[in-house]
């Protein structure tokens, strides 16, 4: 069932920042994505449950709030990034801007339209780029086919986005931001979460590092038993 349009040329909000106290886990997510394929109305929807159609062109926004993680309380910041479909148009300057976004970053959402082509097309280059400053493949990177209630201006047909993700390893979701906040949640849900894991496997990874004694060097320990030898007659 659609729900209301809520459309208006400016945010439902106020989005709350993150409430001053004691430190809670932080992560860090990047949403980007060609000039009107639906970011903020994405990062809106997560964050209020609301759908908002209309915006004025994106300057890009810091967003944090307060997220239950499987029984967890975390400070979630997600950067809504202007569109990428001018990298063409000033290349030195939106791609300076993509790789500080991308080196803050944690976990990205690639978007694209459904209804634009284009808009897909962009999607390969920036997961090229967000790898070279993250060749961890670790790094979780969602790719999400927006306005998928949009059928009758379909320019991506299904199997298009799957095929793109599976070359380029990674998880690929149709949505309608539009249409319910279910999708939109399950995104967001399933990367706060690959990048917690992230988090955890950087910490034991830490401890390990300091619980386990670095190994002794057999040349060593080769020189200590024989300047041991060496003494022995001496002592005796």
């Amino acid at each position: 069932m659609r729900g209301p349009n809520m459309s208006q040329p400016f945010l439902l909000a106020p989005i709350a920042e993150c409430a001053p106290g004691p430190p809670r886990a932080e992560l860090r997510l990047a949403v980007l994505g060609a000039r009107g394929v639906g970011k903020s109305a994405l990062i809106v929807r997560f964050l209020t449950k609301r759908f908002i159609g209309d915006y004025e062109p994106n300057a890009g926004k810091l967003y944090c709030r307060l997220v239950h993680l499987e029984g967890e309380q975390v400070a979630v910041q997600i950067q809504d990034t202007p569109g990428c479909a001018q990298v063409q148009e000033d290349p030195v300057q939106v791609l300076d801007a993509l790789s500080r976004c991308a080196r803050w970053a944690e976990g990205f959402l690639l978007v694209y339209s459904i209804t634009d082509y284009s808009s897909y097309e962009s999607i390969r280059p920036l997961y090229q780029h967000i790898r070279k400053v993250h060749p961890d493949t670790r790094t979780p990177v969602i790719i999400v086919g927006n306005k998928a209630d949009l059928l009758h201006a379909r320019q991506v047909q299904t199997k298009d986005g799957l095929q793109l993700a599976n070359e380029l390893g990674s998880l690929f979701l149709e949505i309608s931001t539009s249409e319910n906040s279910h999708g939109v949640c399950d995104v967001f849900q399933y990367l706060c979460k690959e990048v917690s894991k992230m988090h955890h496997g950087s910490s034991a990874d830490k401890r390990r590092s300091s619980i386990i004694p670095r190994p002794k060097s057999p040349n060593m320990q080769d020189l200590k038993r024989r300047f041991k030898q060496a003494l022995s007659p001496k002592v005796k």
